[in-house]
């Protein structure tokens, strides 16, 4: 089995390629977070006038 991977060195290495990407993505996550919740908010002190105005 030269230059080969074995079945549980396959998975470790996928698992770290996982966990390595989330961790250089997470700011990336947050940010995005944060923006739709502003966008919710937003969009709620906007229809709330409207509400009062009906």
């Amino acid at each position: 089995m030269l230059g080969r991977l074995t079945l549980p060195q396959l998975l470790f290495a996928a698992v770290l390629g996982v966990a390595g990407g989330m961790y250089i993505y997470q700011p990336i996550f947050e940010q995005y977070s944060r923006d739709q919740k502003e966008l919710k908010e937003k969009a709620k002190l906007l229809q709330e006038p409207e509400e009062k105005r009906s």
